[in-house]
């Protein structure tokens, strides 16, 4: 399944992998080098430790690779009529006011407004239109929204 993200959001990424695959590695080498000076492998628990690094490190690694390689790149719609992924919203509810913008799961932030599309929030305003009003169950019980605007 890809990965929506938007175009700083895959630059974030791409850096957090580089210096996964630069100076993260390095600095672990370099434990197990330390950890294998002091003798005994097998009950080195300096060595088990920079193994296990190493392991978690490496699978990170492999997550961010297939995040980036499988990325569909989020670009503002222009005078869109319904709501997509990259869309922000102004909606109103019992709540009051509030904006949300519609992101991938890895950039979701519902403290921020950003809000997932696969979310049962971001999946009840996609291709809504402003005027709609969605109903949305939550906890606390149903919440109505209604769209004023999208941008």
């Amino acid at each position: 399944m890809p990965e929506y993200l938007t175009p700083e959001a895959l630059e974030r990424l791409k850096r957090e992998l580089e210096k996964l695959k630069t100076v993260t590695r390095q600095e672990i080498a370099e434990r197990l080098e330390t950890a294998k000076a002091l003798g005994d492998l097998s009950e080195n628990a300096e060595y088990q430790e920079a193994k296990e690094a190493q392991s978690l490190v490496e699978a990170n690694i492999q997550e961010l690779e297939e995040i980036v390689r499988e990325a569909v790149v989020i670009t503002k719609p222009a005078h869109a009529k319904a709501v997509q992924i990259g869309s922000t919203i102004e909606v109103e509810s019992s709540h009051g006011r509030e904006t949300f913008t519609i992101v991938g799961s890895e950039e979701a932030d519902p403290l921020v407004g950003k809000i997932s599309n696969e979310s049962p929030m971001g999946q009840a305003f996609l291709g809504r239109e402003a005027g709609d009003t969605v109903a949305i169950k939550t906890p606390g019980g149903e919440e109505r929204y209604r769209i004023l605007k999208i941008r």
